[in-house]
Protein backbone atom coordinates (compact mmCIF):
# COMPACT_ATOMS: atom_id res chain seq x y z
CA UNK A 1 0.00 0.00 0.00
CA UNK A 2 2.62 2.36 1.03
CA UNK A 3 4.52 1.40 -2.66
CA UNK A 4 1.37 1.99 -4.34
CA UNK A 5 0.32 5.11 -2.35
CA UNK A 6 3.94 6.87 -3.61
CA UNK A 7 3.55 5.58 -6.97
CA UNK A 8 0.00 7.25 -7.20
CA UNK A 9 1.35 11.03 -5.50
CA UNK A 10 4.42 10.69 -8.14
CA UNK A 11 1.45 10.62 -10.95
CA UNK A 12 -0.48 13.30 -9.57
CA UNK A 13 2.84 15.71 -9.10
CA UNK A 14 4.10 14.91 -12.86
CA UNK A 15 0.14 15.37 -14.15
CA UNK A 16 0.71 19.15 -12.23
CA UNK A 17 3.90 19.55 -13.67
CA UNK A 18 1.89 18.94 -17.26
CA UNK A 19 -0.74 21.01 -16.54
CA UNK A 20 1.55 23.84 -15.34
CA UNK A 21 2.78 24.04 -18.62
CA UNK A 22 -0.59 25.32 -20.21
CA UNK A 23 -0.62 28.93 -19.30
CA UNK A 24 3.03 29.34 -21.03
CA UNK A 25 1.69 27.27 -23.69
CA UNK A 26 -1.22 29.65 -23.98
CA UNK A 27 1.00 32.60 -23.73
CA UNK A 28 2.57 31.55 -26.79
CA UNK A 29 -0.20 30.73 -29.17
CA UNK A 30 -0.74 33.04 -32.05
CA UNK A 31 -2.75 36.09 -32.00
CA UNK A 32 -6.83 35.61 -32.20
CA UNK A 33 -6.61 32.49 -30.10
CA UNK A 34 -9.62 32.78 -28.24
CA UNK A 35 -9.37 30.89 -24.30
CA UNK A 36 -13.32 29.17 -25.16
CA UNK A 37 -11.80 28.08 -28.03
CA UNK A 38 -8.62 26.98 -26.92
CA UNK A 39 -10.32 24.75 -24.26
CA UNK A 40 -13.24 23.45 -26.72
CA UNK A 41 -9.83 22.50 -28.81
CA UNK A 42 -8.00 21.03 -26.28
CA UNK A 43 -10.85 18.89 -25.12
CA UNK A 44 -11.36 17.27 -28.57
CA UNK A 45 -7.96 16.71 -29.39
CA UNK A 46 -7.41 15.24 -25.85
CA UNK A 47 -10.20 13.87 -25.63
CA UNK A 48 -10.21 12.12 -29.17
CA UNK A 49 -6.36 10.93 -28.61
CA UNK A 50 -7.52 9.37 -25.36
CA UNK A 51 -10.59 7.13 -27.26
CA UNK A 52 -8.57 6.29 -30.22
CA UNK A 53 -6.03 4.95 -27.77
CA UNK A 54 -9.02 3.11 -25.32
CA UNK A 55 -10.40 1.80 -28.54
CA UNK A 56 -7.66 -0.06 -30.02
CA UNK A 57 -6.47 -1.52 -26.88
CA UNK A 58 -9.85 -2.67 -26.47
CA UNK A 59 -10.50 -0.55 -23.21
CA UNK A 60 -13.97 0.46 -23.76
CA UNK A 61 -16.88 -1.73 -22.44
CA UNK A 62 -20.47 -1.95 -21.21
CA UNK A 63 -18.92 -1.30 -17.55
CA UNK A 64 -17.96 2.36 -18.77
CA UNK A 65 -21.36 3.18 -19.19
CA UNK A 66 -23.02 1.57 -15.76
CA UNK A 67 -23.07 4.70 -14.39
CA UNK A 68 -24.30 7.16 -16.54
CA UNK A 69 -25.39 9.83 -14.34
CA UNK A 70 -21.98 10.44 -12.45
CA UNK A 71 -20.60 9.65 -16.39
CA UNK A 72 -22.37 12.56 -17.26
CA UNK A 73 -22.00 14.71 -13.63
CA UNK A 74 -18.16 14.16 -14.52
CA UNK A 75 -18.83 15.43 -18.17
CA UNK A 76 -20.83 18.27 -17.39
CA UNK A 77 -18.42 19.05 -14.77
CA UNK A 78 -14.77 19.28 -16.79
CA UNK A 79 -16.94 21.29 -19.75
CA UNK A 80 -17.82 23.27 -17.12
CA UNK A 81 -14.22 23.91 -16.33
CA UNK A 82 -12.77 25.14 -19.42
CA UNK A 83 -15.78 27.38 -19.38
CA UNK A 84 -15.64 28.74 -15.87
CA UNK A 85 -11.42 28.91 -15.58
CA UNK A 86 -11.14 30.77 -19.38
CA UNK A 87 -14.20 32.74 -18.44
CA UNK A 88 -12.49 33.70 -14.80
CA UNK A 89 -9.24 34.35 -16.72
CA UNK A 90 -10.90 36.73 -19.23
CA UNK A 91 -12.62 38.81 -16.72
CA UNK A 92 -9.79 39.18 -14.03
CA UNK A 93 -6.73 38.54 -15.27
CA UNK A 94 -4.60 35.48 -15.40
CA UNK A 95 -2.87 35.42 -11.84
CA UNK A 96 -6.01 36.60 -9.94
CA UNK A 97 -7.95 33.71 -11.94
CA UNK A 98 -5.61 30.90 -11.54
CA UNK A 99 -5.04 31.68 -7.77
CA UNK A 100 -8.85 31.44 -6.83
CA UNK A 101 -9.71 28.81 -9.28
CA UNK A 102 -7.05 25.95 -7.97
CA UNK A 103 -6.17 27.44 -4.77
CA UNK A 104 -10.19 26.79 -3.63
CA UNK A 105 -10.00 23.54 -5.62
CA UNK A 106 -8.83 21.77 -2.72
CA UNK A 107 -11.34 23.14 -0.03
CA UNK A 108 -14.04 22.61 -2.49
CA UNK A 109 -12.74 18.74 -2.43
CA UNK A 110 -12.44 18.43 1.40
CA UNK A 111 -16.52 20.14 1.85
CA UNK A 112 -17.70 17.35 -1.07
CA UNK A 113 -15.77 14.77 0.55
CA UNK A 114 -17.37 15.34 3.55
CA UNK A 115 -20.80 16.08 2.34
CA UNK A 116 -20.96 13.16 0.19
CA UNK A 117 -19.00 10.48 1.84
CA UNK A 118 -18.64 12.00 5.58
CA UNK A 119 -15.09 11.80 5.14
CA UNK A 120 -13.22 14.10 7.73
CA UNK A 121 -10.02 15.82 6.55
CA UNK A 122 -7.62 14.35 8.36
CA UNK A 123 -4.72 16.77 9.79
CA UNK A 124 -1.91 15.93 7.09
CA UNK A 125 -4.13 16.91 4.57
CA UNK A 126 -5.43 20.29 6.43
CA UNK A 127 -1.78 21.22 7.39
CA UNK A 128 -0.95 20.95 3.65
CA UNK A 129 -3.88 22.76 2.18
CA UNK A 130 -3.18 25.53 4.65
CA UNK A 131 0.45 26.02 4.18
CA UNK A 132 -0.05 25.53 0.07
CA UNK A 133 -3.07 27.55 0.06
CA UNK A 134 -1.24 30.22 2.22
CA UNK A 135 1.65 30.00 -0.57
CA UNK A 136 -0.79 30.72 -3.02
CA UNK A 137 -1.95 34.06 -1.57
CA UNK A 138 1.81 35.02 -0.65
CA UNK A 139 2.41 34.26 -4.31
CA UNK A 140 0.06 36.08 -5.90
CA UNK A 141 0.16 38.99 -3.72
CA UNK A 142 1.28 41.61 -6.49
CA UNK A 143 -1.85 40.82 -8.47
CA UNK A 144 -3.86 41.64 -5.78
CA UNK A 145 -2.27 44.72 -5.03
CA UNK A 146 -5.21 46.80 -6.84
CA UNK A 147 -8.08 45.20 -5.52
CA UNK A 148 -10.52 47.88 -7.02
CA UNK A 149 -9.60 45.69 -10.06
CA UNK A 150 -10.68 42.62 -9.16
CA UNK A 151 -13.53 41.46 -10.71
CA UNK A 152 -16.27 39.93 -8.59
CA UNK A 153 -18.07 37.97 -11.69
CA UNK A 154 -14.54 36.57 -12.95
CA UNK A 155 -13.71 35.47 -9.03
CA UNK A 156 -17.09 33.39 -8.90
CA UNK A 157 -16.66 32.09 -12.20
CA UNK A 158 -13.11 31.13 -10.74
CA UNK A 159 -14.78 29.85 -7.51
CA UNK A 160 -17.03 28.01 -10.11
CA UNK A 161 -14.05 26.44 -12.23
CA UNK A 162 -12.20 25.51 -8.43
CA UNK A 163 -15.68 23.71 -7.30
CA UNK A 164 -15.98 22.13 -11.16
CA UNK A 165 -12.89 20.64 -10.78
CA UNK A 166 -13.37 18.80 -7.62
CA UNK A 167 -16.36 17.91 -8.21
CA UNK A 168 -15.10 15.94 -11.81
CA UNK A 169 -12.15 14.40 -9.42
CA UNK A 170 -14.53 12.83 -7.14
CA UNK A 171 -17.03 12.20 -10.10
CA UNK A 172 -14.27 10.28 -11.57
CA UNK A 173 -12.95 8.14 -8.70
CA UNK A 174 -16.28 6.85 -8.28
CA UNK A 175 -16.16 5.72 -12.24
CA UNK A 176 -13.19 4.02 -12.03
CA UNK A 177 -13.82 0.76 -9.82
CA UNK A 178 -14.25 -2.03 -12.38
CA UNK A 179 -12.45 -0.28 -15.05
CA UNK A 180 -9.73 1.28 -16.78
CA UNK A 181 -8.47 4.60 -15.81
CA UNK A 182 -7.79 5.36 -19.43
CA UNK A 183 -11.17 4.10 -20.73
CA UNK A 184 -13.08 6.39 -17.50
CA UNK A 185 -10.82 9.39 -19.15
CA UNK A 186 -11.58 8.93 -22.43
CA UNK A 187 -15.03 8.51 -22.51
CA UNK A 188 -15.32 11.65 -19.97
CA UNK A 189 -13.26 13.83 -21.44
CA UNK A 190 -14.85 12.93 -25.09
CA UNK A 191 -18.53 13.71 -23.81
CA UNK A 192 -17.25 16.69 -22.61
CA UNK A 193 -15.85 17.79 -25.64
CA UNK A 194 -19.00 16.64 -27.78
CA UNK A 195 -20.31 19.49 -24.94
CA UNK A 196 -18.16 22.17 -26.18
CA UNK A 197 -18.58 21.74 -29.46
CA UNK A 198 -21.16 24.55 -29.99
CA UNK A 199 -17.64 26.67 -28.88
CA UNK A 200 -16.27 26.42 -32.05
CA UNK A 201 -19.35 26.85 -34.47
CA UNK A 202 -18.35 30.24 -35.99
CA UNK A 203 -15.31 30.58 -34.32
CA UNK A 204 -12.47 31.91 -35.56
CA UNK A 205 -10.05 29.36 -36.30
CA UNK A 206 -7.65 30.70 -38.93
CA UNK A 207 -5.06 30.97 -35.94
CA UNK A 208 -4.99 27.17 -35.72
CA UNK A 209 -2.55 26.61 -38.80
CA UNK A 210 -0.37 30.14 -38.44
CA UNK A 211 2.56 29.07 -37.31
CA UNK A 212 2.94 27.99 -33.84
CA UNK A 213 -0.78 27.68 -33.81
CA UNK A 214 -0.60 23.71 -34.36
CA UNK A 215 2.38 23.20 -31.75
CA UNK A 216 0.40 25.04 -29.18
CA UNK A 217 -3.17 22.87 -29.84
CA UNK A 218 -1.56 19.40 -30.11
CA UNK A 219 0.64 20.49 -26.79
CA UNK A 220 -2.38 20.97 -24.83
CA UNK A 221 -4.37 18.44 -26.33
CA UNK A 222 -2.16 15.86 -26.06
CA UNK A 223 -0.09 16.50 -23.24
CA UNK A 224 -1.25 18.79 -20.86
CA UNK A 225 -5.06 16.47 -21.27
CA UNK A 226 -4.39 12.97 -22.57
CA UNK A 227 -0.82 12.16 -21.08
CA UNK A 228 -2.20 14.22 -17.76
CA UNK A 229 -5.21 13.17 -17.13
CA UNK A 230 -4.28 9.72 -18.17
CA UNK A 231 -1.77 9.95 -14.97
CA UNK A 232 -4.09 11.64 -12.89
CA UNK A 233 -6.63 8.84 -13.05
CA UNK A 234 -4.01 6.02 -12.40
CA UNK A 235 -3.21 7.73 -9.29
CA UNK A 236 -6.72 8.02 -8.20
CA UNK A 237 -6.73 4.38 -7.61
CA UNK A 238 -4.55 4.51 -5.03
CA UNK A 239 -4.90 8.17 -3.71
CA UNK A 240 -7.88 9.74 -2.17
CA UNK A 241 -9.63 12.43 -4.29
CA UNK A 242 -8.84 15.66 -1.48
CA UNK A 243 -5.10 14.42 -1.31
CA UNK A 244 -5.10 14.60 -5.40
CA UNK A 245 -6.75 17.85 -5.71
CA UNK A 246 -4.63 19.41 -2.84
CA UNK A 247 -1.01 17.79 -4.46
CA UNK A 248 -2.55 19.16 -7.97
CA UNK A 249 -1.27 22.57 -6.36
CA UNK A 250 1.97 21.71 -7.89
CA UNK A 251 0.34 23.58 -10.96
CA UNK A 252 0.75 26.70 -9.82
CA UNK A 253 4.29 26.32 -8.56
CA UNK A 254 5.23 24.64 -12.03
CA UNK A 255 3.32 27.84 -14.00
CA UNK A 256 5.28 30.56 -11.64
CA UNK A 257 8.53 28.71 -12.19
CA UNK A 258 8.20 28.57 -16.02
CA UNK A 259 7.37 31.92 -16.01
CA UNK A 260 10.52 32.77 -14.65
CA UNK A 261 12.47 30.65 -16.19
CA UNK A 262 10.72 30.39 -19.77
CA UNK A 263 9.30 34.20 -19.96
CA UNK A 264 11.96 36.27 -17.83
CA UNK A 265 9.43 36.96 -14.83
CA UNK A 266 11.57 38.92 -12.02
CA UNK A 267 11.47 36.09 -8.98
CA UNK A 268 10.41 39.03 -6.19
CA UNK A 269 11.44 37.78 -2.69
CA UNK A 270 7.33 37.66 -1.94
CA UNK A 271 6.92 35.25 -4.96
CA UNK A 272 9.99 33.03 -3.67
CA UNK A 273 7.94 32.66 -0.17
CA UNK A 274 4.95 32.06 -1.73
CA UNK A 275 6.96 29.04 -3.68
CA UNK A 276 8.34 28.02 -0.92
CA UNK A 277 5.03 27.73 1.24
CA UNK A 278 3.38 25.50 -1.92
CA UNK A 279 6.57 23.43 -1.77
CA UNK A 280 6.36 22.53 1.94
CA UNK A 281 2.73 21.86 1.83
CA UNK A 282 3.20 19.19 -1.49
CA UNK A 283 6.01 18.26 0.80
CA UNK A 284 3.55 17.59 4.17
CA UNK A 285 1.28 15.46 2.13
CA UNK A 286 3.86 13.69 -0.42
CA UNK A 287 5.63 12.38 2.43
CA UNK A 288 2.33 10.80 3.95
CA UNK A 289 2.97 7.46 4.52
CA UNK A 290 0.23 5.61 3.08
CA UNK A 291 -2.69 7.65 1.91
CA UNK A 292 -5.71 5.84 3.14
CA UNK A 293 -8.56 4.88 0.50
CA UNK A 294 -11.94 5.76 1.83
CA UNK A 295 -13.77 6.30 -1.83
CA UNK A 296 -13.24 3.07 -3.41
CA UNK A 297 -14.50 0.37 -1.05
CA UNK A 298 -18.14 2.37 -1.23
CA UNK A 299 -18.04 2.00 -5.31
CA UNK A 300 -17.00 -1.55 -5.98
Amino acid sequence: MIKNGSHGILLILLAAVLWGTTGTSQALAPPGAHPLTIGALRLAVGGGALLLFALLNGQITRNNFRQPGALLLAALLVAGYQITFFKAVSLTGVAVGTMVAIGSGPLFAGLLAFLLHKERPDRRWLTATILAVTGLLVLFIPALGNVSQINPAGVLMALAGGASYAGYTLSIKRLLPGNSPDAVIAVVFTTGAVLLTPFLFGANLHWVVAPGGLIVVLHLGLITTALAYVLFARALRTVPAVYAVTLSLAEPLTAAALGIIVLKERLTFTAAAGMILVLAGLVVLGTARSPVQHTDSHHQ
